[in-house]
């Protein structure tokens, strides 16, 4: 239970270790910063879940990902401006006895993403 993600490198078919992401909490436009934190090297977040099941509250959200500083991190020769910069993913969390995972596969052109488990 609680709340996760994951980051699949496509590219290099690597976890996206070093990537940096951020997570909000969101009302409307308004989007107010919970954590921000470095992938490890399994492309997940070093202290586990983002939420925990007691934790994890009803609502919508945001995970932004900096995929042109993490490619670019690994020596992707990058146009500028880069095709893809941040992605970010704004979803929301209706059940909260349920786990939502959110994974993200990448690469400098294309991602993917859905509710995982």
């Amino acid at each position: 239970m609680g709340l996760s993600t994951h980051v699949l490198d496509t590219m290099h078919g690597t976890p996206a270790s070093g990537m940096q992401v951020t997570l909000y909490t969101t009302h409307g436009d308004k989007a107010t910063l919970v954590k921000t934190f470095t992938l490890n090297d399994d492309g997940r977040n070093p202290d586990g879940l983002l939420y925990d099941s007691a934790s994890l509250r009803s609502g919508t959200y945001r995970l932004m990902f900096d995929v042109a500083g993490y490619f670019k991190s690994r020596g992707v020769a990058l146009p500028q401006p880069s095709f893809l910069d941040k992605v970010s993913i704004d979803f929301g969390v209706a059940h909260t006895n349920e786990h939502y995972h959110v994974p993200l596969l990448v690469s400098p052109w294309s991602y993917s993403t859905y509710r995982g488990s």
